[in-house]
């Protein structure tokens, strides 16, 4: 009987750690790290299937990495949008 021991990636693990890390202590940071090792993770796997595991992991830190970003990009755009309303509104009728 031989068994087919695979192993977690680290690529995947890390992806994960940065995600979370991205939502907490290293907002902008931490998710570029999540989405950039989670691609490297995918992609690690997906050439050796039969040594290494953590797919999920690796998705998981995707997901994680992708929502911070795009909601920092969200945010950053409605402060821009609410401060030049401002500006308008003075400029128009503060007069």
């Amino acid at each position: 009987m031989n068994a087919n021991i695979r192993q977690t990636s680290t690529l995947a693990i890390l992806s994960l750690i940065s995600g979370v890390l991205g939502w907490s202590l290293l907002p902008f940071l931490g998710s570029i790290g999540a989405v950039i090792l989670g691609h490297l993770a995918r992609s690690e796997i997906r050439r050796e299937p039969d040594r290494l595991d953590g797919d999920g992991l690796a998705v998981a830190g995707l997901v994680l990495g992708y929502l911070s970003i795009a909601l920092g990009v969200l945010f950053v755009a409605a402060i821009f949008l609410f401060f030049g309303g401002l500006v308008w509104f003075a400029a128009m009728f503060g007069q």
